[in-house]
């Protein structure tokens, strides 16, 4: 099934890239069905049509051959090719007693038209060889003009028509709605680009009106101290006085300036490295000390790639940071949860993993039985947990195990995005 659902887009690809073979396919796959259908005889017998009982000349396989390899060539011009088309089955109608299909390949040729060319034009054409075809076929056919034969070719042409205006209708819906969306990603992009500049803009502005001025009063002011110092030093100070006020006028100001570029509850930056696996054994030493039993168990860490470790600790491999930051959250809130919901006497195991290049975490407990937490409950610590394994390229599952208790297990790769190696 995989194979298919693969190669169906390679083959609409590959057909996109080569429209001759495929209009040299449909000429052929014509020219097949026009030669088998006049062989059949529709009043063959008194019970019906029969096959076999009759077959075409020379000159109708001709006109077959003909009609069939014009369109090959009904992309470069639509118009051409009916016109053609419709001549060669006007001839067939007109000169043949028992005239073959040929009018199989203006049915093509219309619906072609109809789907490379706007209504109007549709209408127009679709009516013209509507009329020409059958009227060439009610006075020239062998059967009576209310034949069945007749109104076939009435019918055929007038819904080739109707459903070659509706593929090109279909086509320019989606082409509208992707311009919109390209459209729409072009705008997005230039409005932040616009921001980005008008900000840079505003903070170039503001520093230098911070700076400038202040920066100028300082050289000039250590410019008359240093000129004055030896012959004038009470000038010289004064001056020196001057330089201070300015300088510490400077940085208050921009410090001022800073502070505008900052958001009124961001928090102060981290003066402490982010949490990752290697300092794993001091949060499980947390869960402990509140009373969860917890068990930790690390398999298949390469001793070439390990982190750091604390004298007794358990080794942590070596992961990505947002890997690493990502693995200890996990086990952070499964465990939360843990102690939250599996109930008094609950027991915790957690185990990390390193399996080619992707790393397992799991946690278990033996809790009373507990049913996925739903949407509505208020808490987001499953939904924070999947978001972080899913904008890594991870997965994550979470359920209850049989016979009571819970399971998180997660997926990770041990390589970062950018193709950097643990």
């Amino acid at each position: 099934m995989t194979t298919l659902d693969s190669g169906f887009p390679r083959g609409r690809q590959w057909l996109r890239e080569h429209p001759l073979a495929f209009d040299a396919a449909l000429a052929l796959g014509a020219l097949v069905c026009m030669i088998t259908a006049s062989f059949a005889d529709p009043h063959g017998s008194p019970n019906g049509p029969t096959f076999g009982d009759r077959s075409p000349d020379m000159g109708s396989v001709g006109l077959m051959v003909l009609g069939a390899a014009a369109l090959v060539l009904r992309r470069r011009d639509p118009l051409a090719v009916l016109a053609f088309t419709g001549a060669v089955t006007l001839v067939e109608l007109i000169v043949d007693d028992r005239p073959a299909p040929v009018v199989m390949s203006a049915v093509i040729a219309v619906f072609t038209v109809a789907a490379r060319t706007d209504r109007p034009t549709t209408w127009r054409v679709g009516l013209i060889t509507m009329a020409v075809l059958t009227g060439a076929s009610m006075l020239f056919g062998p059967t009576p003009w209310y034949a069945q034969e007749n109104l076939g070719v009435f019918a055929w042409t007038g819904m080739a028509a109707a459903a070659g205006d509706a593929v090109r209708s279909r086509r320019a819906f989606v082409d509208a709605i992707r311009e919109r969306a390209e459209r729409a990603e072009r705008t997005r992009e230039e409005e932040a680009r616009r921001r980005v500049a008008e900000e840079r803009l505003r903070i170039a502005r503001d520093l230098h009106d911070v700076v400038a001025h202040h920066i100028a009063l300082v050289n000039v002011q250590a410019g008359v101290a240093a000129h004055v110092m030896d012959k004038r030093p009470d000038q010289a100070k004064e001056a020196l006085g001057h330089v201070r006020a300015a300088s510490r006028s400077a940085l208050d100001e921009l410090r001022a300036t800073v502070g505008l570029l900052r958001q009124s509850g961001d928090p102060e930056a981290p003066t402490e490295p982010a949490p990752g696996l290697t300092v794993l054994d001091q949060l499980l030493s947390t869960f402990r000390n509140a009373g969860l039993p917890v068990e930790l168990a690390w398999a298949g860490a390469d001793t070439g790639a390990l982190g750091e470790r604390q004298e007794g600790a358990p080794t942590a491999p070596r992961l990505p940071a947002a890997v690493d930051l990502a693995a200890y959250r996990i086990i952070q809130e499964a465990l939360t949860n843990v102690r939250k919901h599996a109930g008094p006497g609950a027991k915790a195991e957690v185990s990390v993993v390193r399996v080619g290049r992707t790393v397992e975490i799991t946690v278990l407990d033996d809790g009373v039985p507990q049913q996925t937490p739903s949407a509505d409950t208020g808490g987001h610590g499953l939904l924070g947990m999947r978001e972080r394994v899913t904008a890594l390229g991870g997965t994550l599952t979470a359920a209850p195990r049989y016979g009571g208790g819970f399971r998180v297990q997660a997926i990770l790769p041990a390589t970062a995005r950018t193709g950097e190696d643990t």
